[in-house]
């Protein structure tokens, strides 16, 4: 065994110990004063080993990912690549949504009585529903949202109205819309790779995001899509900064980083990804000034409807110490909301962060450092959230659009068929013994 791999598998082992850690501790803390109020720490799960009709499509796909996936994507064509890993992602996620059946697994995810869909009814007047919806954010207030409708911009339900008007009301298709949405984060992923770094580095990443364990999240909670709608302009803000098209391509990323703040206020911190582009990219200022044009677009049609993101906000926070974020204690989760991270990106990638990490201190060749920088950007913006105190568990879920921009790094790797099978195995194993709960 030479000495990378040993300092691999030492990075893997420290990062389940560290799960293990907060397993151990959060079990104690939950059932001593149950203040965590999580069943399964630290992820928001119960333990129900169990088997589903997805199961045998999940080892399908894992086994043929690990089998085949290395060599397949170092010789396909480029755009065939982006959409095979596309449908090896929805595979993937959609035989491990349907373990736990198409009702618990699907239909019913977006449904609960936190979840936006129990709010589609009252936008039935859009803009009048915009201009009140601060008013309903406050638990004390009349008719108080939902705590994901309240914990998020407008954006993020009138996505499901949206899909509602056109006859795709419901559970099912709003799951199926974050499963087809959600999973197309991962080409975005590798298009900003290629663009900002190297195709070879790519192509090696592409079956750890087809096969990454997120996708146990990505196929059961909103926060999928939100992640695929800023993982697609962080892609058109790489194409800009590298020459493609570089107009039509800023534009369109600022149009979508303005639909991803009135998604989920926490996806504001993506600025810090940005901004790692803009420092990989050219140093011409027109992609920034169409960047800019197209960001104002989503922001000012709200504001004109009535919608003050800002006054929002502030009343979230309020609501957020309200409710069980004013009781999940800091002191737990600010570690241990990393351990969830742990889970959702697996060993593979908390090894190849490992390497990221060394290429960036022994200042590695370009090709090399700069998708490690993209990486170390998400990371930083994960760091800043988690020490916000606005992310106190659930970070499984809440993270996604971040985490997903780790898995990059497993493109440093060496012998990627044996860790795409520890990813494949994390990933069957939490979704065949714990019931997530998104």
């Amino acid at each position: 065994m030479n000495r990378d791999l040993r300092h691999d598998l030492s990075a893997a082992a420290a990062a389940a110990l560290l799960v293990v850690t907060a397993a151990v501790v959060g079990t104690v803390i939950q059932d001593r004063d149950g203040t965590l109020h999580v069943d399964w720490p630290p992820l928001l799960a119960d333990w129900a080993p169990h088997v589903g009709p997805g199961t045998p499509a999940a080892l399908a796909v894992a086994a043929a990912v690990v089998a085949y996936g290395p060599s397949t994507a170092a010789r396909l064509g480029w755009r065939v690549l982006l959409l095979a890993t596309w449908l090896t992602g929805m595979a993937w996620t959609w035989s491990l949504a349907l373990v736990d059946g198409w009702h618990r697994g699907i239909a019913v995810q977006l449904t609960t009585p936190h979840e936006y869909l129990r709010a589609v009814d009252r936008f039935r007047d859009i803009p009048a529903t915009l201009r009140d919806f601060s008013d309903h954010i406050l638990l004390q207030s009349p008719d108080n949202w939902p705590a994901h409708v309240a914990g998020h911009p407008p954006g993020a339900t009138l996505t499901f109205v949206v899909l509602d008007r056109i006859g795709l009301g419901g559970g099912g298709w709003a799951g199926t819309w974050c499963i087809t949405v959600g999973t197309t984060a991962a080409v975005a992923v590798l298009v900003a790779v290629r663009a900002l770094a190297d195709e070879r580095l790519a192509r090696r990443a592409a079956p750890f995001l087809a096969l990454a364990p997120a996708a146990v999240w990505v196929g059961t909670s909103a926060d999928g899509y939100f992640a695929a709608v800023a993982a697609w302009a962080v892609a058109l803000l790489a194409l800009a900064v590298t020459g493609h098209r570089p107009a039509v391509t800023a534009l369109a990323s600022g149009l979508l980083l303005g639909w991803t703040v009135h998604l989920s206020y926490g996806l504001t911190l993506f600025a810090v990804i940005g901004a790692v582009v803009l420092l990989l990219g050219s140093r011409r200022a027109r992609p920034l000034l169409f960047l800019t044009a197209g960001f104002l677009v989503v922001p000012v049609a709200f504001a004109a409807v009535g919608f003050d993101w800002w006054e929002a906000y502030r009343l979230l926070v309020t609501r957020y110490h309200q409710g069980v974020g004013g009781v999940r204690p800091y002191g737990y989760w600010v570690w241990a909301n990393f351990a969830c991270t742990v889970v959702v990106v697996g060993p593979a990638t908390v090894a190849g962060l490992r390497r990221a990490g060394v290429a960036l201190v022994r200042r590695a060749e370009s090709a090399r450092v700069r998708p490690a920088l993209l990486v170390l950007g998400a990371l930083v913006a994960m760091l800043v959230a988690d020490l916000s105190g606005m992310s106190k568990a659930e970070t499984e879920r809440i993270w996604l659009p971040f985490a997903l921009w780790l898995l990059p790094a497993c493109a440093f790797l060496s012998g990627p068929r044996g860790w795409l099978a520890a990813q494949a195995v994390l990933a069957l194993l939490v979704n065949h013994l714990l019931l997530t709960g998104w």
